[in-house]
């Protein structure tokens, strides 16, 4: 499965990049295939170890601020590997016809 998922801490100010950068370290640290750009992370694995990084991900941004707002959204497509760089190349090949 693909998860595409942003944690924002409330009530941490308007500066939001060190709590995020600590989700994004429990992400790359986990081994799990993933891409961060400006508005989310995505992560690709199956569904109980994607799920326990959105966590611990969660957890970490939790330690900067009591409340943590989370965004998620899924592909669940059992049988399908490399999907994080499969669907990129596939729109990529389209463009250069």
């Amino acid at each position: 499965m693909l998860v595409a998922f942003s944690v924002t801490p409330i009530g941490a100010g308007e500066d939001v990049a060190a709590p995020v950068a600590k989700a994004v370290k429990v992400v790359r640290e986990s081994g799990l295939p993933n891409r961060t750009d400006a508005m989310f992370t995505t992560l690709e694995g199956e569904w109980d170890e994607v799920m326990d990084v959105v966590k611990r991900a969660c957890e970490a941004v939790q330690e900067e601020a009591g409340r943590v707002s989370l965004v998620l959204k899924a592909d669940i497509r059992p049988g399908v590997s490399d999907a994080l760089n499969a669907k990129v190349a596939k729109v990529e090949e389209l463009l250069a016809q």
